[in-house]
């Protein structure tokens, strides 16, 4: 059990929202990732891939070297704020280059994704101040509170089964993070309100 927990931790890792979220919309809801072109739409989720996880996980090694931080699972509060505020810049700084380069407007869907994803990853920082968060639990719940809404808009329930899958998976997530005893249950439960709340209300008030 603990080598499957461990398993679930590092494939649904907090850092892979982004991937997996462009790359569902890839998959079942192209239009949801305009004003990219369909053809181009993968070399977006590469991209995305890398700039949001490949960075930042790279710069996690560097911090573990230097001794910022003494493990990569950043067990403790104190280990998780360096590390998180300097996510939180990255992926500031990623969204403003999106707008900027390609002139996103706020009326496309891209931009406003990656706003929902930019407040995520604030709002974790911001509680790692105060509370250690289950930052799984936050994402896939993210995930699930943005995909929740949009099933309402999407042509034909293309996001339905996909929903259904996220909330199967968001219960194994969270039952592998108390399985390694990497947080209690209130903080399992705290990163999962926080997560659908948060893309939830973003997601009905900004489309």
């Amino acid at each position: 059990m603990v080598v499957l927990a461990r398993i679930f931790t590092i494939l649904f890792h907090p850092l892979l929202l982004a991937t997996y979220l462009f790359g569902l919309f890839t998959i079942v809801l192209p239009s949801g990732l305009a004003p990219i072109q369909e053809e181009g739409q993968w070399n977006f989720v590469l991209l995305i891939f890398c700039v949001t996880f490949l960075l930042p996980a790279l710069n996690l090694l560097i911090f573990k070297a230097v001794g910022t931080i003494s493990s990569l699972a950043l067990e403790t509060r104190a280990e998780r704020v360096v590390p998180f505020s300097f996510i939180t810049i990255l992926y500031l700084v990623v969204t403003f280059l999106f707008y900027y380069r390609t002139r996103i407007s706020i009326d496309d869907n891209l931009l406003k994704f990656l706003i929902i994803i930019d407040l995520l990853v604030v709002l974790a920082t911001i509680i790692t101040f105060f509370y250690k968060i289950s930052v799984h639990s936050m994402a896939i719940w993210g995930l699930i509170g943005i995909l929740l809404p949009l099933n309402n808009i999407s042509e034909q329930g293309m996001l339905f089964y996909p929903t259904v899958s996220a909330i199967a998976l968001a219960g194994f997530i969270m039952a592998a993070r108390l399985q390694l005893n990497a947080h209690t249950p209130r903080e399992v439960m705290a990163g999962a309100m926080v997560g659908l709340i948060a893309s939830a209300g973003s997601v009905m008030i900004i489309f």
